[in-house]
């Protein structure tokens, strides 16, 4: 079985490890198997985890690797399927009826207004549509927020990668989509959807991990400064007491700040400034303001 990874030029994992280190993505061999089985399988991937370890920026990055689309669904309560597969322009369905019934040409009217050109394509459907000369990536994104039904939507679209649209037919992707889910754990996926993936569970990188990171993303800051960095935000994340654990990409957003003011070092002064660009709520910042910085004023910058 060979899937979508041929038409992608991927026979190997080693095929994958150059495309995650052009993109800048620091990925683990768990990542690279995963994904390399995915394609390999033609099976979709379930990525699960806390919020901001890289989930969705791993299918924005598999789409900029292999220079094909990314069509991204984002899950939220209350969403159904015409809010993901299709809808019909009804406005301009009602004009073009007003239209024919002004030139008394009714008749056989049904073909005209149910027609392509008066369908609205959802991201399924533009993924099974896809005319592209290589598969989309699919990201359907925080599928846990999603009521539970619509799992059950979802498992014949997994399975086959075929849409249905009575007026028009059946559409079935080929070849099939790249697909990505992910789920923040707020809810339990059903059993059906997951025997249907692949699974990838992603954590809070290690301090090496988040180090080279930093590096890639972050040239220009100062290799002690980032050190310091990475330590404290390991020491927020340890820290029970905080509801709101920072993930990468708020530990990023201090880098940056921290070049931007010109930084060097990781002091409690600059801590008690910035530590907004990884704490995003108030009762953890009052926690931080409280309890950790005053134990950290006995010296000059984290150690």
């Amino acid at each position: 079985m060979t899937g979508n990874a041929d038409l992608l030029g991927i026979r190997t994992l080693d095929d994958l490890t150059p495309l995650f280190e052009k993109e800048s993505y620091v990925a683990d061999q768990d990542t690279i198997t995963s994904v390399f089985l995915a394609l390999k399988l033609e099976r979709p991937l379930l990525v699960e985890g806390n919020p901001g370890c890289g989930k969705t920026e791993l299918a924005k990055v598999l789409s900029k690797a292999f220079q094909t689309d990314l069509i991204r669904l984002q899950c939220y309560e209350g969403l159904d399927v015409n809010s993901t597969i299709y809808e019909w322009d009804y406005l301009r369905q009602l004009l073009t009826i007003k239209m024919e019934e002004a030139k008394n040409t009714l008749n056989d009217l049904e073909p005209k207004i149910f027609g392509e050109r008066f369908l609205l394509e959802r991201p399924l459907l533009q993924a099974v549509r896809h005319k592209g000369p290589k598969p989309p990536v699919l990201l359907i994104d925080e599928l846990d927020r999603a009521d539970e039904e619509f799992d059950g939507f979802l498992l014949e679209f997994l399975g086959e990668f075929q849409l249905s649209i009575p007026e028009l037919g059946t559409f079935q992707a080929n070849p099939p989509p790249i697909v990505i889910i992910t789920s923040n754990n707020t809810r339990e996926l059903s059993d059906g959807l997951r025997r249907r993936c692949l699974y990838l569970n992603v954590t809070y990188p290690s301090i090496r991990k988040e180090l080279q990171i930093i590096k890639l993303k972050v040239p220009l800051i100062e290799e002690t400064l980032s050190a310091q960095l990475v330590e404290m935000v390991s020491l927020l994340r340890a820290n029970h007491e905080i509801t709101r654990k920072p993930g990468i990409s708020e530990t990023l957003d201090w880098a940056w700040s921290l070049v931007a003011l010109g930084k060097t070092e990781l002091d409690v002064e600059t801590i008690q400034n910035t530590i907004k660009c990884v704490l995003k709520n108030g009762n953890d910042l009052e926690l931080v303001k409280k309890n950790i910085l005053p134990e950290m004023a006995k010296g000059r910058q984290v150690k």
